[in-house]
């Protein structure tokens, strides 16, 4: 069945004798929607006709006309079109603009454009990095880009300040600590005197905003990239795309659009081809010692609850473990429970309780015969990053997460794609 999408059509009228900054301004509205990413641009040329002066321009046989109408036309999104309308105001001083709503059937490729997110946090290089860690913190955001006199020069990721600051705990960990001691581990003696130029990453890797969605999933998975500035053909920034965005666009897209050629082939295939079977599990009565031993060692941060069969009866997350030790209110524990989830402190053997004491009874699964399609509308509706996988009698099987279904879907897309 054909699907029709509702569009906008902008029609922009000028004299093709107008010009901006020397160029055409007809050229320029058109090269201006091609560095943002808009689906296409026509420009057309009129035989007839006449504007706000009353003055009659018209092409006869015989006679070069050198001032005619000139229409600008621009089909697109109604969201894209509402952006792009300041800047086609701005540019127009004389002539006319026109907006229609419309439906239309658009065989294009999904670009970045579509998924990023165009309002982004900045710092300058001279930030002092006490205030970019705040700011992220504050804004929930994993990554900010790093401008110097208007221009991208680089970006810090939590990656970077756990590897160049020290940063005594990951960021999406901080929600867990008690308010009072939040500030002591976000913050530590190393920030002092540091500012964004001394952690950033760069030169920063980026995508131009007209980067399909594919080639922007095949980037990610070839660099082990999780977050990329996209900028416009100028080297502007526009806005930041996540690894999160790209795989939440596929899963948009596969549910209404599963047989067309803009979405990866691997879409198709299921849970049980792309899963991890080497799941840290430990047994209800096990000492919280050991469990926490396996889930600082594994880089999932899980540990599934099994009994001897292999069937399902909790999860614990490393937020579960922290979240047990400050309902026994005790500062001290919890400072100790987070130099080890840092490793930077070994496993106590005196450490007390067990698994089941801890453990969350709620175990998010997906059957193996799930497409990934189904798995990341899962892994987007529970906003969670991994899933257990089980069969009909709940029994382990293993477990996705977003990185392995990001590289299995990169190497399911053909070179033709």
């Amino acid at each position: 069945m054909v699907k029709l999408i509702d569009v906008k059509i902008l029609k922009i009228f000028v004299s093709e004798t107008v010009r901006h900054k020397g160029a055409p301004l007809y050229d320029v509205i058109v090269n201006e929607a091609r560095q943002r990413g808009m689906a296409g641009a026509s420009v057309s040329r009129g035989v007839m006709g006449f504007g706000a002066s009353n003055l009659l321009h018209t092409a006869k046989i015989l006679r070069l006309a050198e001032d005619l109408p000139v229409i600008v036309e621009i089909v697109d999104t109604p969201s894209r079109i509402t952006d792009f309308l300041p800047v086609v105001d701005a540019l127009v001083e004389e002539g006319s603009i026109v907006v229609q709503d419309g439906q239309a059937i658009f065989h294009l490729p999904m670009r970045i454009r579509d998924v990023m997110t165009e309002q982004v946090v900045t710092v300058g290089t001279q930030t002092p990095l006490g205030e970019v860690v705040e700011l992220l913190l504050r804004r929930e955001v994993k990554a900010v880009p790093v401008m110097e006199a208007g221009r991208l020069v680089g970006i810090i990721t939590g990656g970077d300040l756990l590897a160049r600051a020290r940063m005594p705990l990951r960021l999406d960990m901080h929600g867990h600590v008690p308010i009072n001691l939040r500030h002591k581990h976000s913050h530590c003696t190393e920030f002092e005197g540091l500012r964004a130029r001394d952690i950033m990453s760069a030169p920063v890797t980026t995508l131009n905003i007209t980067t399909t969605v594919t080639d922007a999933l095949k980037m990610m998975a070839a660099r082990n990239i999780k977050r990329l500035p996209v900028t416009s053909e100028d080297g502007t920034l526009m806005g930041i795309v996540s690894r999160t965005d790209v795989l939440a666009a596929i899963g948009r897209t596969s549910a209404v659009a599963a047989h067309l050629d803009v979405l990866p082939a691997g879409v198709h295939a299921c849970a049980r081809d792309v899963l991890y079977t080497n799941v840290p599990t430990a047994a209800p009565d096990a000492p919280l010692a050991e469990v926490l031993k396996l889930l600082v060692a594994s880089a999932l941060r899980r540990v599934v609850i099994v009994d001897a069969d292999k069937t399902i009866l909790g999860i614990i997350h490393d937020w579960n473990l922290l979240q047990c030790f400050v309902r026994q209110n005790s500062p001290t524990l919890v400072a100790r429970l987070l130099r080890i989830l840092t490793q930077r402190e070994a496993v106590p053997a005196s450490l007390e309780g067990t698994a089941e004491e801890v453990m969350s009874r709620e175990v998010l699964t997906v059957s193996p015969d799930a497409t990934l399609s189904e798995v990341i509308q899962t892994l987007m509706d529970k906003k969670v990053k991994r899933l257990v996988v089980a069969d009909q009698k709940n029994h382990l099987l293993g477990m996705v997460d977003r990185d392995v279904i990001l590289k299995a879907l990169a190497k399911q897309i053909s070179p033709a794609q």
